[in-house]
């Protein structure tokens, strides 16, 4: 099934509340760690192929990156005397507690991602004169 073109501010509000990104309405997750195989909603296969979600490593390290620098920005500020390796260890350990939601959000945004770039093809029209395939 093709999919119809998401407006942006519906993909920002779909994305925001980590829904699907074909419908908008169907959660992703079905618990923190545990995404749903495919929409509740509209029935999207979310995992299009094995390994499909390596590339949401991409935006885990995006969102997690500036997390940690500003963090260890904001040590500095309150700790100035200690050591860089300690403020980012300090930074880092803050920073524990946010991993499930990159987890859950660089996954969302993969999903979204793909979809505007590489959404589902059109299905095949049958030639004329012959009945589409069962």
């Amino acid at each position: 099934m093709a999919e119809p073109r998401m407006l942006w501010g519906a993909r920002a509000r779909a994305t925001w509340g980590l829904r699907c990104p074909r419908c908008g309405r169907g959660r992703v997750f079905a618990s923190s760690w545990t995404m749903h195989r495919s929409c509740p909603a509209c029935g999207l296969v979310f995992e299009r192929e094995p390994g499909y979600f390596t590339g949401a490593m991409y935006f885990s390290y995006a969102l997690g990156i500036p997390i940690i620098a500003l963090g260890t920005l904001l040590a500095w500020l309150l700790l100035p005397h200690w050591p860089l390796i300690r403020l980012v260890g300090l930074a880092w350990l803050a920073f524990l507690p946010l991993v499930p939601a990159v987890f859950r959000y660089s996954r969302v945004l993969f999903l979204h991602f793909d979809r505007i770039l590489d959404p589902d093809p059109e299905p095949a029209e049958p030639p004329p004169g012959r009945d589409a395939p069962p």
